[in-house]
């Protein structure tokens, strides 16, 4: 294939499989096939009409404000209370009986919380809050482990107009105080420490040492008792819930916003320098959450158990645990642990226990239990389940059909969905009463959502080809900037193709027009002038019955520019076939034919490197900056933001041999 510079990203594996919905689905469907033709009608219109299904105190006149942009307004003259959409009209329609929130705890514990429980217990919050000087408009940090008082803790910020800043529980010390110093967090909600697999870990004491290394615009630390472990206690700022909580009265009136008032801030990795705390606000966020929630997931409020596997530290944990199924009123499981804690069943253990219909995980999850062997979700009773979610980054073909047919048993949609911290809810997805599912496809923008795929000159690429993945008008869950930097908001998301968000995502539009995510950008491979994805190398080899997980980096090549090398976990069922074969040196070299033959000789991996384990982050991303430091023998980069450091140590030595 000759290279044409225009083209963007080469497009050399194809996948012909599909799955149409069952005419059961389809009847029962809550998304109509009319969605689409409504939205091309008229997108304003059709954003106005969704933001019904909210309730405003002041219904909005305007739809969207883009007379300054990148600086979008919707819904602007409206005013809104998050707290009291997720909450309080669901206990005043008569549904505060109905369980929100089924907790499991990792030692098996569990609680149910109904709607009315949990308008008592936000409400005492917001007025612990109130006591404790948080004003409208101040910024409180929120450091929690996945309990209910996570969930409990943001609504509180929202009902009284504060803008909370979630920052993930895994992360260190030095990571809490850049984001507390960044937003000038009056406040921090922690807790003493949290459980994982069946050890105490602390928390508080990582508050304790960043507020000593700065952020003074703390006053106060809320502290939720969860482990009872030993904490440090400074008096006048340290303020434990269990003990405000029973002075605290249930009775709170919500704060009345604008809709542009900012519901969150949500710090992401720049690849450079300081994170950028992504601002996002009331209005249009809100309306795109229970819009996307709603339809995506055909959520039946009144008979749907749903489960997003997701931590509040992501911006999965916030549209799709905090916000829209309460929104919507679902009924949703939360869960404080890890799937292999304390077994590897834990999860289907969940699944069968609270009769589990919609579940919502992400690739690295599914990879982890296909590489556990399809024996353990065996063991339960998945016949609950009717539709099967997947996010946080493209899902290769073979995780996607091992998802459909041992955990929803060859009948569940799959809804491949798209989207990013910046975009605020889900953007590309198929519906699952309409679309004819396609293995490892995102598909197609939800109705109301435009994008397009584009070249290095900024023109849209034809079908088949592969190119930059842009978002070409404005939509109502946008980030409204970076927090305290809006020249970087302007560089980052819209110089690239001015006037169009850059995602930073590279795409290619098959043969029906439908989207393939190809990653990010950055892990775009230049092989002998061809332009290679990592996803697609990755996918083929994941396709062959050894491999459990693969990565692929490129490694600078004195020949070629870049070469391709893959690190791959093999499954356990499969050691006796690779010994019977070779041994891992002719598993490696069947392997590298093996995407020579599926893709094409110029994907053909230069090395394949077998280890026991990846390098990835505390949400599940393979950190291949790390792995691209192994290929190429330099001294590994930083590895803080790891889930587990010594990785990188046995991938180094698992290497040497083979140096």
């Amino acid at each position: 294939m000759a290279d044409d510079t225009t083209t963007g990203i080469d497009n050399l594996s194809h996948e012909s499989r599909t799955y149409p919905p069952s005419s059961q689905f389809v009847q029962d469907a809550n998304a109509r096939p009319s969605l689409y033709q409504e939205a091309a009608r008229d997108r304003l219109a059709f954003w106005k009409d969704r933001a019904s299904l909210l309730s405003w105190e002041t219904v909005p006149t305007e739809t969207l404000d883009w007379t300054n942009p990148p600086f979008a307004r919707w819904f602007a003259d409206g005013r809104l209370n998050a707290c009291y959409n997720a909450v309080d009209r669901h206990v005043e329609s008569g549904h505060g009986d109905q369980a929100a929130l089924l907790v499991e705890y990792e030692d098996g514990e569990d609680r149910a919380i109904t709607y009315g429980e949990l308008q008592d217990e936000v409400s005492r919050m917001a007025n612990v809050l109130v006591s404790l000087g948080v004003e409208t408009g101040d910024r409180v940090a929120i450091y929690m482990p996945m309990i209910p008082e996570a969930v409990m803790a943001m609504l509180a910020c929202a009902r009284i107009g504060a803008t909370h800043s979630v920052v993930f529980g895994g992360f260190s010390a030095d990571a809490l105080r850049s984001r507390i110093e960044d937003a000038e967090a009056v406040a921090v909600i922690t807790a003493d420490g949290q459980f994982r697999k069946g050890r105490k870990l602390p928390l508080k004491p990582a508050v304790d040492e960043a507020l000593s290394h700065g952020a003074q615009s703390v006053r106060h630390v809320l502290v939720v008792r969860r482990t009872g472990g030993e904490v440090a206690w400074t008096p006048e700022r340290d303020v434990w819930w269990h003990e405000a909580r029973e002075q605290a009265s249930i009775e709170h009136t919500p704060v009345w916003v604008g809709a542009e008032h900012p519901l969150f801030i949500l710090y992401t990795s720049g690849t450079t320098g300081k994170p950028k705390g992504i601002i996002h606000t009331t209005g249009g966020y809100l309306t795109q959450a229970a819009y996307t929630h709603r339809n995506v997931f055909d959520l039946k409020p009144d008979t749907d158990v749903y489960w997003c596997t997701a931590d509040i530290g992501w911006v999965t944990g916030h549209t799709y645990v905090t916000y829209g199924p309460l929104l919507n009123r679902a009924t949703q499981v939360i869960y404080e642990s890890t799937p292999d804690a304390p077994h590897q069943g834990r999860w289907w253990e969940i699944v069968q226990k609270h009769g589990v219909t919609l579940l919502y995980t992400a690739p690295t999850a599914i990879r982890s239990a296909m590489k556990w062997g399809e024996e353990i979700p065996g063991r339960f009773d998945l016949s609950s389940l009717r539709l099967l979610g997947s996010v946080g980054e493209p899902i290769n073909p073979e995780a996607w059909e091992w998802y459909r047919r041992v955990i929803g048993g060859d009948r569940c949609p799959i809804v491949d969905t798209w989207w990013q911290t910046e975009t605020g809810a889900i953007m590309i997805s198929p519906l699952p009463g309409i679309t004819a599912t396609k293995p490892g496809s995102a598909q197609v923008p939800l109705p109301g959502i435009s994008v397009d795929v584009l070249n290095d000159a900024g023109e849209p690429v034809a079908d088949g080809q592969g190119g930059y993945l842009v978002i070409t008008e404005p939509w109502p869950s946008m980030l409204r900037g970076i927090w305290g930097d809006e020249q970087r908001f302007i560089d980052t998301y819209w110089s690239r193709f001015p006037g169009q968000y850059f995602a930073g995502d590279g795409a290619r539009k098959d043969e029906d027009g439908d989207i393939w995510f190809l990653g990010r950008v950055d892990d775009v491979m230049n092989v002998s002038g061809h332009r290679l994805s990592t996803t697609e190398i990755e996918s083929s080899l994941v396709s062959h019955p050894w491999v459990a997980e693969a990565a692929v980096v490129g490694a600078s090549d004195e020949t070629t520019g870049q070469a391709v090398v893959a690190f791959v976990i093999l499954r356990s069922s499969a050691e006796s076939e690779v010994e019977a074969a070779g041994g891992q040196d002719a598993a490696s070299q069947t392997l590298r034919r093996h995407v020579g033959s599926q893709i094409g000789p110029i994907a053909r991996p230069r090395q394949v490197l077998v280890v026991t384990e990846l390098p990835k982050t505390r949400s599940g991303k393979i950190m291949r900056r790390l792995l691209r430091d192994v290929a190429e023998n330099r001294q590994v980069g930083d590895t803080q933001t790891l889930a587990d450091s010594s990785v990188m140590e046995l991938i180094q030595q698992g290497l040497k041999p083979q140096g």
